[in-house]
């Protein structure tokens, strides 16, 4: 298969109230949809978030990398092999955000020439156990928004944004537990708001609240110091932000890390295949993690979370319902915590793409 034309869309999905991130407060969620299309007239589309903190990239500095240096190169390649399409971008130095772009259209037009979706052929269920992101705010509002969801949507596990302080993200965890009982699993994200002296005790602090892992106390690397955090911690430090490639993986789980997010809207399905697979042969716990995606990019990260072994957290992918709309024909439905993938051969099919054109 050979690259015959491609699109790129800019989109933005209103949030039903503003968002507060570590970084930033949003009224949307911005994104860039790339469309390619072979000879054979198959196509395949992927999303990429647009947060220049995550990514390291602006919309514009996205779109000219991905049009000046991997579109071109891309037209050279067969595309019948993602993993070998990857192996050729990783040529090109940095630019995380335009490969995992491609990686990911190039996987789902993979799917579009199987006839069916990657779940399938990699051996998934298409039913996927899945966890709602619970952000800053008080923490009277997040216990609300948390018991809100539940009620809505039957999770039966909450990632709590931490990063507010010691106290108040004690405060909440205290209270969200209180709200819902021992039959709701939580986990924090500090989102590495902590000093690296604070970790320590902010790992135990959240382990003694009920937090089955920790999610990036601090800014960190696969060192003497990460060893030495992990064996002080009660629970799992989940590596997320800072690990970014299966070699970092690898230095990480020689330091001693026992859990990992991995996060396909960010990375790429090829190379967070890879890591699943480390993560798998030396026993560490995984997780898909959220990407700020909407439910296209949700379909996508799926394909991953239904290959990761028992065991693993819920997939974090369902942020997609703090927005308030989507460009999918149909909407994707949660049912006691857990949805099921639709059966199709990619995901160009599923955009409702009338929809889409007055949202760019």
């Amino acid at each position: 298969m050979r690259l015959a034309n491609y699109g790129l869309y800019r989109y933005r999905l209103p949030y039903a109230r503003p968002v507060r991130w570590s970084d930033v407060v949003e009224e949307a969620a911005e994104f860039l949809l790339l469309r390619i299309t072979c000879a054979q007239g198959l196509a395949g589309v992927a999303e990429m978030t647009i947060k220049p903190t995550w990514t390291g990239a602006s919309l514009r500095s996205l779109v000219a990398s991905l049009e000046d240096v991997f579109l071109p190169l891309l037209k050279k390649l067969d595309l019948c092999d993602p993993a070998a399409v990857r192996a050729r971008l990783e040529g090109i130095p940095e630019n995380h955000a335009a490969k995992a772009l491609v990686d990911n259209a190039v996987w789902d037009l993979q799917a579009a020439a199987r006839g069916g979706p990657l779940h399938r052929a990699w051996g998934g269920a298409p039913e996927v156990p899945l966890s709602f992101t619970v952000t800053r705010q008080t923490p009277a509002r997040m216990v609300a928004e948390a018991v809100a969801m539940v009620e809505r949507h039957g999770f039966k596990t909450l990632k709590i944004k931490g990063g507010q302080g010691l106290s108040t993200d004690v405060e909440a965890m205290h209270g969200l537990r209180h709200a819902l009982g021992n039959g709701t699993r939580l986990y924090v994200d500090a989102n590495g708001a902590y000093a690296p002296t604070e970790a320590g005790a902010y790992a135990r602090a959240m382990a003694d609240a009920g937090a089955e892992v920790v999610e990036d106390p601090c800014a960190f690397a696969p060192d003497a110091t990460f060893t030495r955090l992990q064996a002080a911690s009660p629970a799992p430090v989940l590596v997320d932000f800072y690990c970014a490639s299966p070699r970092d993986m690898a230095l990480y789980i020689a330091a001693g890390a026992r859990a990992f997010s991995l996060k396909p809207g960010r990375l790429g399905l090829s190379d967070t295949r890879a890591m699943a697979a480390l993560a798998r042969a030396s026993g560490c716990r995984t997780v898909v993690g959220m990407f700020g995606e909407s439910a296209l990019g949700t379909l996508a990260a799926l394909q991953l979370s239904t290959t990761l072994p028992p065991g693993s957290l819920p997939a974090e992918n369902s942020w997609f319902l703090a927005m308030t709309q989507q460009i999918l024909v149909s909407p994707l439905v949660i049912t006691q915590g857990s949805i099921r993938l639709p059966d199709a051969a990619g995901s160009a099919g599923l955009i409702d793409w009338n929809r889409l054109e007055p949202l760019t």
